[in-house]
């Protein structure tokens, strides 16, 4: 296996990576960091906590806060008391938050300071919660740090399984409702191996990893996983901040770093990024979205270290394929792949009849492999519809070049990807059609130098409205991330027999003279 030992579940390789690396330093968080051995301690009360608590094993767990080093911590702690660490996207609308809490049947909430509110307004509606715990001072609720300090710093040592669920993550769904990804030892385990034998190979002891992606994401999740695995020294930062990044990455000598394509964007155009020291870079990792190549060259030649290309999805643990830094080379021509399967996962591209194509046919990728997730949470039926003989449907729709380099072509299932943030165009049009005013919507994603793509409502009204006024009544029932971004009046939508939108035709005018359907 290389570098990391063959162990049946991730706390096992956690607590192997504690003995490995006791003293050096697992994470830093503002100006407190903390040991692998502190760490383990940490996560010890944290399962005796849980456990105290009245959790049995599989039960659900939420953590409703922004990234922080106490994330990682609670994550420990509930693979060690053998429960699921439920994320909860913090974006998300007080009904979307009630939703994933009652769906997840958490027994447990933390929740940051932020999320107060939140909480408040929906704690009579979350019935499965026993305990709330703050992760910050200021609340009616029992202090984190508190709690956890009131319990014995033993492992509990409670035997995991390698089906067990680890994490259980949740995506938007078609339907409008999410759906819990259930990530387990094993999704873990293989994940590590394959991440060893590619962008892993350069991750070492003692590292300088940042975590700026949201750890309720799965590339945020695993970049501290993976962090924690390889021995990292793990610096993580509440959320996205260009200026805080840039002046970590000098400060801290940051060497690895995922970064999606808007937050690579964002960096680029920062005044400061000109003084900037990227010396002690040595890689950067980046996907969840595609990215121009105009930004990808630049960001090659700004930041001068190797670059990896990432595709894989929350229900594959975040892999499909990866392409390394060789094949950035814009002479290959190979920039607006995401390049070849990671070894030990299988990749084809399917027809609408579920044939295979020829190379250079456009088709549904479908991944298989075991990181490939257990299911989705108590929806039997969308699992199987996702998961045919050990193959993972995606809904994306791509194309391989005759050296088997994977490109993504097209969304199958109408998402849309802004800013690495997956938006269900059913999400949205129910929300806009919540107004009392309009009788009809469609929502599609429209090219954004910025975001990728930016999502766009198209409303058939009964009353002249106003745009703002319509973008802020959505605001009130989904995350801001989701709401359109504008607004476009139509008298009706185009239809096909069947009575369903025609986004496609929707999109075109937006998309003309592109020569793939997403930006």
């Amino acid at each position: 296996m290389g570098r990391l030992p063959e162990k049946n579940s991730l706390v096992d390789i956690f607590r192997w990576r504690v003995e490995e690396s006791s003293n050096l330093i697992v994470s830093k968080f503002n100006n407190r960091e903390l040991t692998y051995s502190e760490f383990d301690s940490n996560a010890n009360r944290v399962a005796q906590g849980i456990v105290n608590e009245g959790c049995e094993p599989d039960g659900r767990v939420a953590f409703l806060a922004k990234n922080s080093d106490l994330f990682f911590e609670f994550l420990y702690g509930t693979m060690k008391s053998r429960t699921v660490a439920v994320g909860i996207n913090w974006r998300l609308a007080p009904p979307e938050v009630s939703y994933v809490i009652n769906d997840s049947k958490s027994e447990i909430l933390f929740v940051g300071k932020e999320f107060y509110p939140i909480i408040k307004e929906i704690i009579d509606e979350i019935p499965t919660v026993k305990k709330i715990i703050s992760m910050d001072e200021g609340s009616e609720w029992e202090d984190y740090i508190a709690w956890r300090d009131r319990f014995d710093d033993k492992d509990p040592m409670l035997e995991s399984n390698v089906e067990d669920d680890v994490i259980q993550l949740y995506t938007s769904g078609t339907t409008g409702h999410p759906k819990g990804v259930q990530l387990t030892n094993r999704n873990f385990i293989e994940s590590n191996q394959m991440v060893e034998k590619t962008w892993g190979k350069d991750w070492h002891e003692g590292s300088a990893n940042i975590i700026c992606s949201p750890v309720f994401h799965v590339a945020g999740a695993n970049m501290g996983v993976m962090g924690i695995v390889f021995g990292c020294k793990n610096i993580i930062i509440p959320e996205v901040d260009p200026e805080l990044i840039l002046s970590l990455i000098e400060k801290e000598k940051i060497e690895l770093a995922l970064l999606v394509p808007a937050i690579i964007l964002f960096l680029l155009n920062h005044p400061n990024v000109g003084n900037t020291d990227f010396s002690s870079l040595r890689q950067v990792l980046y996907g969840a979205s595609p990215i121009a190549e105009d930004t990808l060259k630049k960001a090659i030649d700004v930041m001068g270290c190797d670059f990896w290309q990432v595709y894989g999805l929350t229900e594959t643990t975040g892999l499909g394929t990866t392409m390394r830094p060789e094949d950035h080379d814009p002479k290959k021509g190979k920039l607006r792949s995401c390049g070849r399967a990671y070894p030990g996962i299988d990749i084809k591209i399917v027809d609408e009849k579920n044939n295979e194509v020829e190379d250079g046919q456009v088709g549904e990728i479908l991944i298989k492999g075991q990181c490939v997730m257990k299911g989705y949470w108590n929806k039997e039926d969308a699992t199987q519809e996702s998961i045919i003989d050990e193959w993972f449907y995606t809904g994306d729709a791509g194309y391989f070049d005759d050296e088997k380099f994977l490109y993504i072509h097209d969304r199958v299932k109408d998402m849309i990807v802004s800013g690495g943030e997956n938006v269900y165009p059913a999400e949205v049009e129910n929300a806009l059609m919540a107004h009392e005013n309009i009788s009809d919507a469609a929502v599609i994603g429209i090219p954004d130098d910025k975001w990728g793509e930016a999502v766009k409502g198209i409303v058939v009204t009964n009353k002249e409205l106003e745009d703002k006024e319509i973008i802020d009544f959505v605001k009130t029932k989904i995350a801001g991330y989701k709401c359109p971004k504008s607004i476009d009046f139509a008298q009706e939508l185009p239809r096909n027999p069947s009575g369903k939108i025609l986004r496609r035709e929707l999109r075109a005018p937006y998309w003309e003279g592109k020569d793939r359907n997403i930006s």
